[in-house]
Parts: C-alpha cells; structure tokens; sequence
C-alpha cells in the first residue's frame, strides 16, 4: 500500500517504542491492525458496490437496446398487417352497407387491426377448403371426354 521496506517498519518499530514505551506498543499495534483492516474491508466492499453497479447499468443498457428492437418489430408487423387490411379494402367490391359505412368515421386502427387478422385467419381456412375443390375440376378438366 504504502511501500515500506524492512528499514521503515523498524524505525517506526523504535519510534513508537521510544514514544509509547514498552507496556503500550503491543496494545498500540494491536489498535492499529485493527483500524488497518477495517479500512481495507470498506475499501473492498466500496468496490464490490461499484462493480456491482456497474453491472447492473450495463444490463439496463441492454434491456433497453433489446426493448427498442422489439418495439421495432411490432411496429413493423402492425405496418403490414395494417397495409394487407387496406389493400383488402380496395379489393373488395363497394355494397350498399360498404356505401353507409364509408359515410361513417373511420374504424380505428387497433379495430382494422383485429378486422384484419380476423379476415386472414378466415381467408386461410377457406383456401385450404377451396383446394380440394379446385383439384377435382381440375381433374374432370384433364379427363379425356
């Protein structure tokens, strides 16, 4: 800590005796080990806090660069979904209840949100009845006649 040689320990060795005399040096040193090592057990657990905390900042760091992508990817997909809802919109036929509906104010989007993946899931289990159907035309077309 300090950087004391042999020499130095034993001239603060005979000053202190000289000083305190032989009945309170022990006791003397004994106070100052003790004092010596409560300071260095609060120096090390000032470190082991500040490391700690260190780590910790670092982790909030990453949590939030983790929560910012995330962030991202929803928006991305809520983007899409939104876009496959509105060329749905313009693919569809125009109907009198279409022709009232278009005079009210718009949906919001978390409801063109939900219309939206509602239309996808009912669209998907249709295709998947529809291709039994298309195959067997498909069939009876190529049949020789």
């Amino acid at each position: 800590m300090f950087d004391m040689g042999f020499l130095e320990l034993m001239l603060i060795g005979v000053v202190g005796l000289l000083v305190l005399g032989p009945e309170r040096l022990p006791k003397a040193a004994r106070t100052l080990g003790l004092w010596i090592g409560k300071i260095k057990r609060t120096v090390s657990g000032m470190q082991r806090e500040i490391s700690s905390q260190l780590e910790a900042e670092e982790l909030r760091q990453k949590l939030d660069e983790q929560q910012k992508k995330l962030d991202e990817g929803v928006k991305q997909v809520k983007r899409g979904v939104e876009s496959i809802a509105e060329e749905d919109d313009v693919k569809r036929p125009s109907t009198s209840a279409d022709d009232n509906a278009s005079e009210a104010p718009p949906a919001p989007p978390e409801k063109r949100l939900d219309d939206a993946l509602a239309r996808a899931r009912t669209g998907s289990e249709g295709d998947d009845r529809q291709r039994p159907a298309d195959a067997s035309t498909a069939d009876k077309d190529s049949a020789p006649r």
